[in-house]
């Protein structure tokens, strides 16, 4: 397995390691969201109005609160996958999460909880496509 050392953020609420500002402020919104009072307070405390704008908006206001962290990502191509993206799996965070490449399952909740974050903010176009009009 190949990996390459890089700097993320841990989630200040739950320790979750990810490999960047957008991925950290889809997993605060996205377990606020979906009923995590912590993540909910957290974000009401230090990031007032989160709710209502999208994943740019908030990234940069989660991460000025975040610790950055050493983060490996495999660089492994994953089957299906045209690009190499790190990041811990499951509901629990922690140092002792797992680190690497997301699996199916894993991959799939990021896409719901970007998709949940675009319904919210009223942007259609998906954050990967990166095009602005």
């Amino acid at each position: 397995m190949a990996l390459l050392a890089h700097m993320g953020y841990a989630c200040p609420v739950c320790d979750e390691h990810v490999p960047d500002a957008e991925h950290l402020a889809d997993h605060l919104a996205f377990a606020a969201v979906t009923g995590d009072d912590a993540h909910e307070s957290w974000l009401d405390e230090h990031a007032p109005g989160w709710e209502s704008g999208g994943t740019e908006d908030l990234a940069p206001r989660v991460t000025a609160h975040a610790e950055t962290v050493d983060f490996d990502v495999d660089t492994h191509p994953v089957e299906g996958h045209d690009h190499a993206r790190g990041g811990g799996s499951g509901a629990q965070g922690g140092a002792g999460a797992a680190r690497g490449a997301l699996d199916d399952e894993a991959q799939r909740i990021l896409e719901e909880a970007a998709e949940m974050t675009r319904e919210m903010t009223g942007d259609d176009q998906p954050a990967s496509e990166g095009e602005t009009e």
